[in-house]
């Protein structure tokens, strides 16, 4: 059976990814670092296996990977957002989001990568968003984080296609889940009429992005960039 390991896999886009990867035939490892009760009955609901580990640690990381089946598939889904003035943003706060969103995809990468060299085959599944394609006022570091997943993305395709390995991004647009719950009615009111398809993405849509790039019909797609944003950023 393929494994797959989804990182961040207790949120909207997580669970989604989870359910859609296990009903393609994967044996799914669910990455969550507090949401331990999600995480617990959607592995028991998927047939798959809660993991604990933080993505920002790369101790962390090597442990537990090396403590499951190597997997086929990685997607680095594990993410926070701030949004405020660049200048209000803490210290700290800045740090723990470059961390997880940026250097959590490079850690989970790093630690899956000699396994799938070794076997000459893999696939590596990043999420970024379309903020960091263009940018966004009041969410610098999360744009400048998602940019580097991009520019990660690209580099590492480059770098590890001699070793059959694909490597490829999502950047999701304005997708309806627990993150985007701070919106008011009238603020999604004028972020809907921004969006050419008029409507709010949904978790599958991403999950179905998902699908196609841990696909064989992908086969011939690697460092990549899948937009799905409703046409918000072409």
């Amino acid at each position: 059976m393929k494994t797959a390991l989804v990182t961040g896999g207790t949120g909207g886009i997580g669970q989604a990814l989870c359910r859609r990867l296990a009903a393609e035939g994967y044996f799914v490892y669910i990455n969550y670092l507090r949401a331990e009760e999600k995480a617990l009955s959607l592995a028991e609901e998927i047939s798959g296996e809660a993991l604990k580990f933080d993505v920002s640690s790369p101790d962390e990381v090597r442990t537990a990977i090396a403590a499951i089946t190597p997997p086929d598939l990685l997607v680095n889904n594990a993410g926070v957002s701030e949004v405020g003035l660049f200048t209000s943003l803490s210290d700290e706060r800045a740090a723990r989001l470059l961390a997880v969103d940026l250097s959590g995809t490079m850690n989970c990468s790093r630690a899956v990568l000699p396994e799938m060299i070794r076997r000459k085959s893999g696939n590596i599944i990043n999420i970024s968003s379309m903020w960091g394609q263009v940018g966004a006022s009041c969410e610098v570091d999360y744009s400048a984080a998602k940019a580097g997943i991009i520019g990660f993305t690209k580099a590492l395709a480059k770098e590890v296609a001699p070793s059959g390995i694909r490597v490829n991004c999502i950047a999701p647009g304005f997708i309806m889940t627990e993150m985007n719950s701070r919106y008011s009615e009238e603020d999604l009111a004028l972020i809907r009429d921004d969006i050419p398809l008029g409507i709010f993405g949904e978790p599958r849509h991403i999950a179905d992005a998902a699908a196609f790039l841990a696909s064989a019909q992908s086969e011939y797609i690697t460092g990549q960039v899948l937009a799905v944003n409703g046409g918000m950023v072409i």
